[in-house]
């Protein structure tokens, strides 16, 4: 029975988030805990970032640095950074004093991002299965989220099947209206682990510009890229600088999750809208770690190609695990997320199977279907996250492999 105040005799929760309850990774975790089971659910990594990345941040605690609050859109040291990253991968010039923000994390960037750039009423498209934050956010912000989905696709070249989510394009230009404020796009992509190609990137790009639309892209996977998939970055093609809000996380490149240290990079008048929306958020936060952060972003491309390495290996230790166990698996191009299908183990809800599974095999999982509008479409796939020690993911594999008989 939902708790009633006596004076409005109206549900306390906000109705824009009375469809979103507890999440789904804290259900699971709790889950993996109460069961002592390997938690494959939630993508953060169990081991730290580098050690010297981890000294820079006692660094500038003992050195004062950060102790009290920075300036609002993030301290200089980290801004210039985040642009002397920008064009050494990638091209992009922007002005640390005017086209960068740091935001708690790119949830925060996320939230931010939405709440300035909306209107109640506004349609935003967003690819569908996504982070359920997007869904939250747009709610928030009063605006209409309007899912494309993300659909299966098998190929098959010199006799190896290669599975992927594809886009379809006609799909997306289909769901535009003359109310469609944005585009919210993510790749690589969560939880499916596609990469965009420039072609699809491309029609992206021409659909904003003919249709006038803003784009806001999450790329905190940008540096899990794996084979033969390229991360662009949609702000590089052609019209796209002045109307993209870009979304970059520290998390995710440097396995300091805890740290939440994000950023936005955009034309200085999407910056300024979306600083306006955030300094009423957390106003600013993370201080010392954005000095270490600033360091991170430095690195030598050793650093950045070993990580890849490192996270390629164990993409394909559970993939060949989670076949072995009867899955199919959508082998990811990028992030470090593995969807796969439980139909050929004659399973097809995934909320049934992945709340059944800590008993059955010690493991956790997450259903994809939290990700979707379309909860059918999404209902037989189930996330695996390989962000974890190799020893643990061995004996993830062996658990699995139980429910092949």
């Amino acid at each position: 029975m939902a708790v009633m105040t006596s004076s409005a005799r109206r549900p306390l929760l906000n109705r824009r988030l009375a469809e979103f309850g507890t999440t789904i990774f804290a259900e699971m975790s709790a889950l993996a805990l109460s069961t002592g089971s390997i938690n494959l659910g939630q993508g953060f990594p169990d081991t730290d970032g580098p050690e010297e990345i981890r000294e820079a941040a006692v660094r500038a605690l003992r050195d004062g640095r950060g102790n009290q609050y920075p300036p609002g859109p993030g301290v200089p040291e980290l801004r210039t950074a985040i642009t002397a990253h920008q064009e050494r991968r990638y091209g992009l010039t922007f002005d640390p004093d005017t086209e960068v923000l740091v935001t708690a994390g790119a949830t925060e960037a996320i939230a931010a991002a939405l709440l300035a750039l909306l209107e109640p009423g506004d349609e935003v498209i967003a690819l569908e299965p996504y982070y359920d934050s997007y869904a939250a956010c747009i709610a928030m912000a009063g605006g209409t989220r309007v899912p494309v989905t993300l659909r299966p696709h098998e190929e098959t070249h010199d006799g190896v099947v290669h599975r992927r989510f594809r886009l379809d394009l006609d799909e997306l230009r289909d769901a535009v209206t003359d109310n469609t404020r944005l585009l919210l796009i993510n790749t690589p992509h969560n939880p499916t682990g596609t990469v965009l190609t420039r072609e699809e990137l491309t029609a992206i790009a021409e659909l904003a510009v003919e249709r006038d639309l803003l784009v806001i892209t999450d790329e905190v996977y940008e540096h899990l890229v794996f084979d033969e998939a390229e991360h662009i970055p949609l702000a590089t093609l052609p019209g796209m600088r002045g109307r993209t809000v870009t979304i970059g996380s520290a998390g995710k490149s440097f396995s300091f999750t805890g740290w939440k240290v994000g950023w936005v990079t955009a034309a200085p008048d999407l910056v300024a809208a979306v600083r306006s929306a955030k300094q009423f958020l957390t106003y600013v936060a993370s201080g010392p770690f954005q000095y270490a952060v600033a360091e991170a972003l430095a690195l030598p491309d050793t650093y950045f190609e070993a990580f890849r390495a490192d996270m390629r290996a164990k993409r394909d230790l559970l993939g060949a695990g989670l076949a072995e166990a009867g899955f199919t698996v959508f082998r990811p191009a990028g992030t470090y997320f593995i969807t796969t299908d439980i139909r050929p183990l004659g399973e097809s809800d995934g909320f049934a199977f992945c709340r059944a599974l800590p008993e059955r095999a010690g493991v956790v999982a997450i259903p994809n279907a939290v990700f979707y509008d379309h909860r059918d479409v999404g209902a037989p796939f189930v996330r695996f996250a390989f962000c974890k020690q190799t020893l643990v993911l061995e004996e993830a594999v062996k658990r699995l492999k139980t429910l092949a008989g």
